[in-house]
């Protein structure tokens, strides 16, 4: 009988790992970056460190002038001041700091896929649980998230 139950069950997690496709397969469009895969149940629970937030911090890198003003007109255009602030804490995070705080990649993948790191990643899902808010998703492409990640890095290097 156990063996019977553990065949079952191999069976079941080999049946779900397959579902789900590529995104060229679904019809979706490609220019953003692919959706980060969400962990096993049971590793998510064991999972304590970003898979994102590895590595040098956003700040850590100079800040591409251009990008950052399209980042800029992005943040506005978006509506992203009426959740977040600099200095202050709205009804989402406090951005000041920020790319001292995180990676790059991280606040990419948070920017795309916000539904999706909240519940797969620690940082997002402990913002998530001070907030009482997920962040919304706003539809931007992988290269609007780089532009909007310049922005902040220049607002924190010129300390506004």
């Amino acid at each position: 009988m156990n063996r019977r139950v553990v065949v079952l069950l191999a069976s079941a997690l080999v049946v779900l790992a397959g579902c789900g496709g590529k995104a060229e397969d679904q019809g979706a469009s490609t220019s953003a970056s692919p959706a980060p895969a969400a962990p096993a149940p049971a590793a998510s629970k064991v999972l304590a460190k970003s898979l994102y937030d590895d590595g040098p911090r956003a700040a850590d890198s100079p800040v591409d002038a251009a990008a950052a003003a399209a980042g800029e007109k992005l943040f506005t255009k978006k509506g992203c001041t009426a959740c977040h602030g600099w200095g202050k804490k709205l009804t989402g995070p406090d951005l000041k700091d920020v790319t001292r705080q995180r990676t790059a990649v991280w606040m990419e993948h948070q920017i795309l896929h916000p539904d999706v790191m909240v519940k797969t990643d620690p940082i997002a899902d402990s913002l998530f649980k001070v907030y009482k808010l997920q962040m919304t998703n706003q539809g931007l492409t992988e290269s609007e998230a780089k532009q909007v990640v310049e922005y902040l890095k220049k607002r924190d290097k010129d300390g506004k």
